[in-house]
């Protein structure tokens, strides 16, 4: 694999982060990935892309030789219709998923820094997220100053203040 790029995402990336929330929230190694219209026939998950972006929300995609490999973006919710990792509508809710192939490398941990920081430069306080208790992911987001401040169903809603 060639060198890393980080960018903005953008509307145009939809295609991609449905993609990559079927990664997201299948993310166990070898786990055979459902069609994107199997995961976005629930609503509850659809959610996580339908109209991104709006209201400022950032995104980042990776890429390797110009092929994107995973993504990281945010999502506001209401009360009305919250997401799994929500603590309040002012709050947007991380999503981020990495092809399996690009897994272990650094990918996450760089497109969660750099999601991190667009958010703070978009005026955001605080970004939650929700992680399952077994994602090795959840050390990551740890290190990275996220914060478990509830459970549910066997994961963490876990926040990190910006500033």
């Amino acid at each position: 694999m060639g060198a890393m790029d980080l960018r903005t995402a953008t509307a145009k990336d939809r295609s991609f982060l449905e993609q990559m929330l079927v990664v997201a929230v299948h993310w166990r190694p070898g786990a055979v990935l459902p069609p994107v219209e199997e995961v976005l026939a629930d609503a509850a998950l659809a959610r996580y892309v339908e109209g991104w972006p709006r209201g400022g929300e950032p995104g980042v995609v990776a890429e390797e030789d110009g092929e994107p490999v995973g993504a990281a973006w945010c999502r506001s919710f209401t009360a009305d219709g919250p997401g799994y990792g929500f603590v309040g509508e002012d709050v947007p809710e991380v999503s981020v998923g990495v092809v399996e192939a690009a897994r272990g490398r650094g990918v996450g941990r760089a497109l969660m820094t750099a999601v991190i920081d667009a958010a703070r430069q978009q005026g955001f306080d605080r970004l939650s997220l929700s992680v399952e208790d077994d994602n090795r992911a959840k050390r990551l987001y740890e290190e990275l100053g996220f914060v478990t401040v509830g459970r549910s169903d066997g994961a963490s809603t876990m926040v990190r203040v910006l500033g």
